[in-house]
């Protein structure tokens, strides 16, 4: 099965189970990757969470059940997953604009969300500067924080630690370590093993070759085989373009895959809003 077959295989999951109780294990598995590199690739595909991506097809469920049937708003706040009528009338109100009560008289005027369907189109209008290269493993030093891949808490929480770090000065204490070949801070994803907690550990570090300093932890990087990719803008909006170009361009005509390692950003150190700030992207792959 291919890389798109299966992302739509998962969607299709979603689509077919949205009145039970789904995970993003059980959605991830349907796509064979694990649950955090599936909700990454989704979350950059589609500019929506899967939890979000979730909520908006029930929500739209719902409100066609509204519309079209007699059923009563607590039994149909039950059938979509909402614990109280209350909880239910909040996200409806937020999404079609008014409450459930009232959508048989606003059938028009509602908000609905079509069921995904993935498309990849290899236009390649704009040329992807990378490279391939192989290391043996390397060390690193730095502090790391884990997060939960339930509700999306890393995707709240990995931006709030890069605050944290920029404000009291750990990123700045890690840049003068630095001695390794890869110059600049590291942000490192480092998935669970399979069958175990549903989280990630992330890691603010930097390529160092010596004891580990008081304060800090210590990772090692396996040897892989890495495609390197440029990026150049300001941040978070020049990364993320080129996170989407990765996933909807150059692993489907690559004949690659993601080699479930560690995958890294690298930041120099450097006006990270200039409009010619240099950073990379390094993701471990195999055939």
């Amino acid at each position: 099965m291919g890389w798109v077959e299966s992302i739509q295989k998962a969607l299709d999951y979603i689509e077919e189970h949205l009145i039970d109780d789904l995970t993003i294990e059980n959605i991830s598995s349907q796509a064979n990757a694990s649950a955090f590199h599936f909700q990454r690739t989704f979350t950059i595909l589609t500019d929506i969470s899967v939890g979000e991506y979730t909520r908006r097809r029930r929500l739209t469920l719902a409100a066609q059940e509204l519309v079209s049937t007699n059923g009563k708003v607590i039994d149909v706040a039950y059938k979509y997953g909402y614990d109280t009528p209350e909880a239910f009338s909040k996200a409806f109100r937020r999404q079609h604009g008014v409450p459930p009560s009232e959508a048989r008289k606003y059938m028009g005027k509602l908000t609905f969300y079509e069921r995904l369907v993935i498309q990849v189109l290899l236009k390649g209008a704009e040329p992807m500067k990378y490279n391939i290269v192989e290391r043996d493993s390397f060390r690193v030093v730095g502090i790391k924080r884990e997060f939960s891949l339930e509700n999306e808490e890393n995707l709240i929480g990995i931006p709030k630690l890069w605050d944290e770090v920029n404000l009291d000065g750990t990123s700045n204490r890690l840049g003068k370590l630095n001695n390794g070949r890869i110059k600049g801070l590291l942000g490192i994803c480092v998935d669970s093993p399979e069958d175990e907690r549903n989280s990630i550990d992330y890691w603010v570090a930097t390529e160092y070759d010596g004891s580990v300093p008081k304060d800090y932890s210590g990772l090692t990087i396996p040897a892989s085989k890495w495609v390197v990719f440029e990026v150049n803008g300001p941040m978070p909006e020049a990364m993320q373009k080129v996170w989407k170009h990765i996933f909807s361009e150059w692993f489907p005509a690559s004949g690659h895959e993601h080699a479930g390692t560690p995958e890294m950003e690298v930041y120099v150190e450097d006006d990270a809003s200039a409009a010619d700030y240099y950073s990379e992207i390094w993701i471990p792959i195999k055939r």
